[in-house]
């Protein structure tokens, strides 16, 4: 009931700050972790595109998420600066100050009478300790409103923090998608360059026997031409096979 003013003000504030901060995180989760999981199902320009504006937005967010967590987390470091805050009891101590002033000349006369002068210091003594009790349960009062807000806005930052996480998990998933797909292709050209080696050779022995060049042993062994196709077709095959298997061997194509 006794609670200042300005710590109403500021707690309307702090609370309708959080509480902003808290439902742009919810709605930005919302949209966020469907928009992941189907990037890593169906990796696209337009899921990539909504990944990258959510990203953006969920940056500035945290920006702002983070410059709120490090203000109070300044306060509640300063006992001074959040008895700053307490503007009511300035107000106050002002008013008494300037009210003593219309006191001076029955203070100077209190001051010659030493048995005054003694009740007056005890007195002072005892409402400056009253003063400062009540201060530091105002600047506990204050502490604790400012903690739970803090809480509050931690727990917001910890709700932004997991998000980036999955985010950075999902990136590292895709970049191994893209490495596989990479690697299957780079197989794939190997077996391609293997093959086009293979026919190669098989050509080599197709144009060595389709010269033009008169020979005596190309007359009357037409039966020797199914054995060329054979040994040729053979030959080229085992160098095919020779070429994936020292790929295997050495790691560099995965098995089938």
């Amino acid at each position: 009931e006794d609670f200042p003013f300005e710590f109403r003000a500021l707690e309307v504030a702090l609370e309708g700050i959080c509480s902003s901060l808290d439902a742009q995180t919810r709605e930005l989760e919302v949209v966020a972790y469907p928009a992941l999981d189907e990037l890593t199902t169906k990796t696209n320009s337009r899921n990539l595109d909504r990944v990258r504006k959510m990203k953006s937005a969920m940056t500035r967010l945290t920006s702002r998420v983070q410059k709120v967590r490090d203000e109070l987390e300044q306060l509640l470091d300063d006992d001074d600066d959040m008895a700053d805050l307490y503007l009511s009891r300035k107000s106050a101590m002002s008013a008494s100050v300037s009210s003593g002033y219309g006191h001076g000349k029955w203070r100077l006369a209190a001051d010659e009478s030493p048995i005054t002068s003694s009740i007056m210091s005890r007195s002072n003594s005892r409402a400056s300790s009253l003063t400062s009790i009540k201060e530091e349960n105002n600047v506990e009062e204050l502490e604790m409103l400012l903690e739970a807000y803090f809480m509050q806005i931690e727990s917001t930052r910890n709700k932004l923090t997991t998000l980036r996480e999955y985010i950075d998990d999902t990136e590292d998933y895709i970049n191994i998608q893209l490495d596989n797909h990479r690697n299957q292709l780079i197989q794939l050209e190997l077996f391609l360059s293997s093959g086009t080696v293979c026919l190669s050779v098989y050509s080599l022995a197709a144009a060595i026997f389709g010269m033009n060049i008169p020979h005596p042993w190309r007359e009357n062994h037409g039966h020797l031409f199914k054995w060329v196709i054979l040994l040729a077709t053979l030959a080229s095959g085992s160098i095919f096979l020779s070429i994936i298997s020292y790929a295997r061997h050495k790691g560099i194509v995965g098995t089938w």
